[in-house]
């Protein structure tokens, strides 16, 4: 006879610490918290509703894990990709092109660090590294089948084991490993080593950064960036690359929209910048986020998102006095 271990009763407060690392592991899977958060209230759902046949086979844990991958994985197939635009096509040399958007497109959200950090726990102890949380690196898996998708985040970022993983999704062990080796592959040769400069010299680079653009000052941010920057800003698809293809795109707008304030805050383990445009003297509003990588040569990569709707989890005013 079997004996089950659930109790609905119990469930609420024992699923409940496993909800915030299975919203980071929809994150990472998805490149939205929306549609993670989403997918995850259906598999607590779920897992509510069979708790009373949960037979403790495996921990809480591991059944939770299992559910919500299936979930992703069909989350994936009925969503299309979401990209920033250098997934998308070339950089833009022309710089009388016509700067071109897409509303039909649904873009590579940010996440707050709040909600991504320290939620890599058991099994096998694993340490929260940055670089999984990182735009690129998110980026990077949203071009991978859904299953391979899977397989690199248990594997490498939540540390399965083969067999555990194999579990998880009806696979064998020689198949999670074939599949985990096609995905590191496929991923930028890049993504694990990023070059970060010391803190002196990143505390120096932000600083610059935010006064180049406090005091719109085109010169001033050009020397910030490294020779072959890139600077992207969904919802639009045109990006650039390059310090001085950026430097003659910002410059004009920068005279457009004059001097803005900015508010400091933190995205995907990146540093960002909220930035706000608007009279100095008056009401400023909320433009985009720029999130940024640093390595030693300069700010090396600019994501400005300039979907205000897409930022409401950053909790950031919608306009500020000055």
């Amino acid at each position: 006879m079997t004996t089950t271990v659930g109790d609905s009763q119990d469930f609420g407060q024992l699923a409940e610490p496993f909800r915030r690392e299975l919203i980071a592991y929809g994150y990472r899977m998805l490149g939205s918290l929306d549609d993670a958060e989403d997918i995850v209230q259906d598999v607590y759902l779920e897992a509510w509703r069979a708790y009373d046949r949960f037979e403790g086979r495996s921990s809480l844990r591991t059944w939770l894990y299992r559910i919500a991958t299936r979930a992703f994985i069909k989350g994936i197939e009925r969503r299309n990709r979401r990209p920033l635009p250098s997934d998308l096509s070339a950089p833009t040399w022309d710089l009388s092109v016509v700067v071109r958007g897409s509303a039909e497109l649904a873009w590579l959200q940010p996440a707050p660090d709040s909600v991504l950090t320290g939620t890599l726990g058991e099994p096998g102890a694993v340490v929260a590294q940055r670089h999984t949380i990182r735009l690129a690196f998110v980026a990077a898996l949203q071009g991978f089948p859904p299953r391979q998708r899977a397989v690199l985040i248990l594997r490498d970022v939540l540390g399965l084991s083969a067999s555990e993983v194999g579990a998880q999704l009806d696979l064998s062990v020689a198949a999670v490993n074939s599949a985990l080796q096609r995905a590191r592959a496929r991923l930028p040769a890049d993504h694990d080593r990023v070059t970060e400069p010391s803190e002196a010299r990143q505390r120096e680079l932000l600083e610059r950064y935010v006064a180049a653009f406090e005091n719109a000052d085109v010169a001033a941010l050009i020397a910030t960036l490294s020779e072959d920057a890139a600077f992207e800003m969904p919802p639009f698809l045109t990006w650039f690359r390059g310090r001085e293809a950026i430097g003659t795109f910002l410059g004009a707008r920068m005279l457009e929209l004059g001097k803005m304030s900015v508010i400091r805050t933190s995205a995907n383990g990146q540093p960002a910048m909220a930035l706000y445009a608007g009279p100095r003297d008056g009401q400023q509003q909320l433009h985009s986020l720029h999130v940024l990588t640093l390595a030693a040569q300069g700010v090396s990569r600019v994501v400005a998102f300039q979907d205000i709707a897409a930022l409401d989890r950053f909790e950031l005013p919608a306009s500020r006095c000055n």
